[in-house]
């Protein structure tokens, strides 16, 4: 098993794209993204009922796509439970970077076999690392505040105080500066969690030891290279969702034809394009970076006119279609996602080697050691 040969550098990070995509890292985010999803949908809906919009009204006005905040007299509950559900997604999509991060790591050292079960297992033998390493970091910036907020009070104090502040100011700024530099940390430790703790299998401590060490070590290759990955995500994205459309459309042409499913085919497809991506007035924020939406829309769908009505048996067709035509827009965010975790793998066995002269593909990992033992297993029991 030969690792994969790297640069080491920014040459590295346009092989992203073409690791990316893979069935098993796409279908993860699929898995991911659909779950969240779920969550998401089901929470937002009973915040949004709990302001006293009607269930069918609710359903007419967002569809697929509730927002909390495109309605008034939201209460506490209501906006826990619709960010419940946006935490959950987000929680999800961490899962599922790791497992492609761990994937991703393993066909670097030259394993392609690593399967989604095995992926799968590693993240659930780490499963607080991801999330609990940038919330400690969370943490250590909120200590640090609250200690400013003491010591300002303490400020207060007639005559002590102003000496107090005096005396300590140079202990002040320089808490203040690491605070700052914390928060930088939280954001690397956010993108970064996932692939540290699937390349070097940390606990959350050994994470937010990690974190703090390339965000030092590496500023300027954690700023570029991120600026460099983003248009290749936003390319390969533009590409994957050319090739699905274009096949959607070339399904709309063939079937469509008068001779062949012609108007049938326009009802049940334009049906289901109308509820997956529905012509209604989102939250600003939605109407504005929904860019498979917006991509959709560019796309030349069908449509059917609202006034139209379906027979029973084109609408349970419709849906079917809309649940699949709905998969395949989340399939895209999911490939876009997929291209990311394999960058930020690729980025952090980068930032090893340049900062510590570590080559993380020669390093045995938990997978290594249990391949190594199995077949020391096997070779014992042949030789008995």
């Amino acid at each position: 098993m030969e690792p994969m040969k790297l640069y080491f550098d920014f040459r590295d990070i346009f092989r992203s794209p073409r690791l990316a995509l893979s069935v098993k890292k796409i279908w993860l985010f699929l898995k991911a993204n659909l779950f969240g999803f779920a969550f998401y949908w089901i929470l937002s809906y009973l915040a949004i009922l709990l302001t006293g919009i009607g269930f069918s009204e609710t359903i007419n006005k967002f569809g697929l796509y509730p927002c909390l905040y495109c309605t008034e007299n939201t209460s506490i509950m209501s906006q826990i439970l619709y960010w419940v559900g946006i935490a959950i997604w987000i929680i999800s999509i961490f899962y599922a970077c790791t497992a492609v991060s761990r994937i991703t790591f393993r066909q670097l050292k030259g394993d392609d076999f690593y399967s989604v079960a095995d992926a799968r297992k590693f993240v659930k033998n780490h499963r607080y690392p991801i999330i609990l390493s940038w919330i400690s970091i969370l943490l250590i910036a909120a200590f640090f505040s609250l200690g400013a907020v003491i010591f300002a009070l303490i400020g207060k104090i007639p005559y002590v105080g102003e000496l107090l502040f005096a005396l300590l100011y140079i202990v002040y700024f320089f808490g203040s500066v690491f605070t700052v530099y914390t928060l930088i940390v939280f954001i690397t430790s956010f993108i970064y969690s996932p692939a540290i703790v699937a390349t070097m299998e940390e606990d959350t401590m050994g994470t937010v030891f990690q974190s703090y060490s390339i965000s030092w070590s590496q500023p300027w290759r954690l700023v570029l290279y991120n600026l460099l990955l983003l248009p290749i995500v936003a390319i390969g994205i533009m590409v994957f969702q050319w090739f699905w459309f274009t096949g959607y459309k070339l399904i709309n042409i063939i079937f469509g034809a008068d001779w062949l499913m012609g108007t049938k085919l326009h009802n049940v497809v334009g049906w289901a394009t109308n509820l997956v991506n529905p012509k209604i007035n989102f939250c600003n924020f939605l109407r504005c970076t929904d860019s498979v939406g917006d991509a959709v829309k560019h796309q030349s769908l069908l449509s059917v006119p609202d006034s139209l009505v379906l027979s029973s048996t084109e609408y349970v067709a419709g849906t079917i279609v809309a649940i699949i035509l709905f998969i395949l827009l989340m399939s895209i965010v999911s490939y876009g996602l997929s291209i990311l975790s394999v960058g930020e793998t690729i980025m952090f066995t980068i930032f090893k080697k340049k900062s510590n002269d570590e080559n993380l593909l020669l390093i045995d990992d938990e997978d290594g050691e249990s391949e190594d033992s199995n077949v020391d297993n096997k070779l014992e029991e042949s030789s008995d």
